[in-house]
């Protein structure tokens, strides 16, 4: 699957766009088919990098990287998914969950 796409890469807030908004909207989830961890993109460079929420062994925000995120292999070699049902949320709902 592919992680990412022209109409994702137009549609994402550059880094640091959404940096003074209260409660940015998260329009890409991506997620680990064999865990638990899920990454919220709030905001993208445009070539690698991205910032957003990311839960893990820990809910926080940071960047992370679209090559690691490609790179990261499960069992029998399933690998990070884009969730392409996901409708874009504000954070502050995701973290009521």
């Amino acid at each position: 699957m592919k992680l990412m796409t022209k109409e994702l890469l137009e549609k994402l807030p550059k880094l640091g766009e959404t940096e003074n908004q209260k409660d940015p909207v998260a329009l890409v989830k991506f997620f680990t088919p064999w865990s638990n961890w899920t990454w919220y993109v709030t905001e993208y460079d445009g070539e690698d990098t991205f910032f957003g929420l990311v839960h893990g062994f820990e809910e926080e925000f940071g960047y992370f990287s679209l090559k690691e995120l490609q790179s990261l292999k499960g069992p029998l070699g399933l690998g990070i998914e884009r969730d392409l049902y996901w409708q874009p949320k504000p954070i502050s709902q995701i973290l009521k969950k």
